[in-house]
């Protein structure tokens, strides 16, 4: 492994074997399934605004199920990180440890994402009324198939759960608060038969907050009635998920922090939260700078290879400010020299182009999967590259 000067800047090694050492770590009892048990919290932090986790690790008990029930890879990857993002609302990072859901088993987020059914349906599929959990609109089974999906949607799409640990005087972990997402369809899909074409309904923004709050409701109502979060603060928070074809995520519109006594939720706090693919009519129209911005560096890419026309970024907003901005450029290299003069070359346009306070990320690819990786953090004096061997 060959480390690369490039343009002063400060080269990371991803690699395992260069990973840093854990053996710096802090015993602690946690309970787990009424019993005491031993774990362990590493010391090293990444950075102040991760969550330190416990180890051995433990996975969520609906690990998985949220791939088969987002639309898109970018759904997933925000929906997790910004949930995580969120949480921080209520459960400082120098407090909490964070630990993956433990509450809510696979069966039951699934139950909970049925349809409610109509008496005859839960004969026909020989449910008790008991097992009648489903949080979306019922479907009467009869009458236009189209006005059905039109009149009842299917609004709820996945339910993630984040546990939050707090180290008590003791030595010991225990649950000090839970964070739950509700993934919200701006898009209905549906079919009028088995294996035919799928059909779509679009659900109006304002309609879908609304029936994600309600929804909302009913959740708390479930979490308190069980044991073990009966008195812990919650976090609910509503995201919007995009449009199978999107090539950008959706986002959080509103979350809500319940206290350790409520049963009930008070205010709900909106969020003006956004992402848009660069370059595009709609970022153009909205914000014409920052556009115009990626536009002189997407051009001085492709002077670098004239041929080349390829560069696509993907920006987020909060509160109509450009926070961070990932770039991917998928190009082909003829030889490791030239993927490093490249890198070096784009390394230096991110530090040119784009202003201090944004975060910008660039993956550069090839045929031959990731050869470099450039990472500038808002504020930070040199990016971080990697060139992958």
């Amino acid at each position: 492994m060959r480390k690369h000067s490039v343009l002063g800047m400060v080269l990371i090694l991803l690699l395992a074997g260069c990973a840093p050492s854990f053996e710096d770590k802090q015993e602690v009892v946690k309970d787990s399934k009424d019993k005491k048990e031993t774990a362990i919290i590493p010391k090293y932090k990444i950075s102040e605004e991760y969550y330190q986790t416990i180890l051995p690790f433990e996975p969520s008990k609906a690990r998985g199920l949220v791939v088969s029930n987002l639309n898109t890879r970018y759904d997933i990857e925000e929906f997790e990180n910004g949930l995580m993002r969120l949480a921080q609302t209520q459960f400082d990072p120098e407090e909490y440890l964070f630990q993956e859901g433990q509450m809510l088993s696979s069966s039951t987020i699934s139950s909970w994402l049925n349809r409610k059914f109509t008496k005859s349906q839960l004969q026909e599929k020989d449910l008790k009324a008991s097992e009648n959990l489903g949080l979306n609109p019922l479907d009467p089974g009869k009458g236009d198939i189209d006005k059905r999906n039109e009149e009842n949607p299917i609004y709820l799409a996945h339910i993630l759960e984040h546990n939050y640990l707090v180290k008590s005087k003791d030595n010991s972990v225990k649950l000090g608060g839970v964070v739950i997402g509700l993934a919200l369809n701006s898009v209905h899909y549906y079919q009028k038969e088995a294996y035919g074409a799928t059909y779509e309904q679009k659900i109006d923004s304002k309609k879908l907050k609304q029936e994600g709050e309600k929804i909302a409701a009913q959740v708390l109502k479930r979490l308190r009635s069980m044991d073990k979060l009966k008195n812990v603060p919650i976090t609910i928070a509503l995201f919007e998920q995009n449009e199978k074809s999107s090539v950008v995520p959706g986002n959080f519109i509103s979350y809500t922090n319940i206290g350790q006594n409520s049963n009930s939720i008070g205010k709900w706090n909106d969020l003006n939260e956004e992402y848009f693919l660069f370059p595009s009519a709609g970022a153009e129209k909205k914000y014409r700078d920052d556009v115009n911005t990626f536009t002189n560096f997407k051009e001085d890419v492709e002077e670098y290879f004239p041929n080349f026309n390829g560069v696509i970024g993907r920006a987020f907003y909060m509160d109509d400010q450009l926070q961070s901005l990932n770039i991917d450029i998928p190009i082909q290299f003829y030889g490791n020299s030239e993927a490093i003069g490249f890198t070096q070359y784009v390394a230096g346009l991110v530090m040119e182009r784009f202003p201090k306070y944004i975060s910008v990320q660039v993956s550069i690819t090839s045929v031959n999967g990731p050869e470099a990786l450039i990472v500038r953090e808002a504020n930070q004096a040199e990016p971080t590259v990697h060139i992958y061997e």
